[in-house]
Parts: C-alpha cells; sequence; structure tokens
C-alpha cells in the first residue's frame, strides 16, 4: 500500500502535538492567571511524555512492519512448499 505524505505528515492521519508546539504554546495573560513558571514546567513535563510516546510509537510501527514482511516471506516459501490438496487422479 502506497503512502502519501502531505506537509511532512502521512495524508488522512489525524493532526497530533509535537513536542515542540506543546513547548512554545503561548498563552493570553489574565489578570488573575496563573504561575507562568509552573506553566511552563507542566509544558516541558508534556512535551517529554509526548516526545516519548512518539518514540515508542515509531519503534513499534517499525517492528510492525518487520513482522509483517517476515510473515509475507513465510506464507510465500510456505504456498511453494504446499501441494494441492487431492492430488490424486481426479
Amino acid at each position: 500500500m502506497a503512502q502519501v505524505y502531505r506537509s511532512g505528515r502521512l495524508y488522512g492521519t489525524p493532526t497530533r502535538l509535537t513536542p515542540h508546539e506543546v513547548r512554545t504554546r503561548a498563552f493570553a495573560p489574565r489578570r488573575r492567571g496563573v504561575d507562568p513558571d509552573q506553566v511552563r514546567d507542566f509544558q516541558a513535563e508534556v512535551a517529554d511524555e509526548l516526545n516519548a510516546l512518539h518514540q515508542q510509537m515509531s519503534l513499534l510501527s517499525e517492528e510492525n512492519d518487520r513482522l509483517k514482511r517476515a510473515l509475507r516471506d513465510w506464507q510465500t516459501r510456505h504456498a511453494r512448499e504446499c501441494r494441492p490438496p487431492n492430488a490424486g487422479h481426479w
């Protein structure tokens, strides 16, 4: 199956936040806002977790592709070695 990429992303997949987007997100100031240091700390924590999830997803995708290729190769070898059923004179 061919994969089509648009703007660096696989076409048809939902847009996901990147760690960079989380780290650089700015919020509008409010009169009684929250502590900006706590917001930045939380952003860094979320971005780090997001980065770890992206890496894990990439590794799992590679493993999935490897397993698909291995199964396809096994099926090809197995199909060549199999005899058709009822190989009698009928």
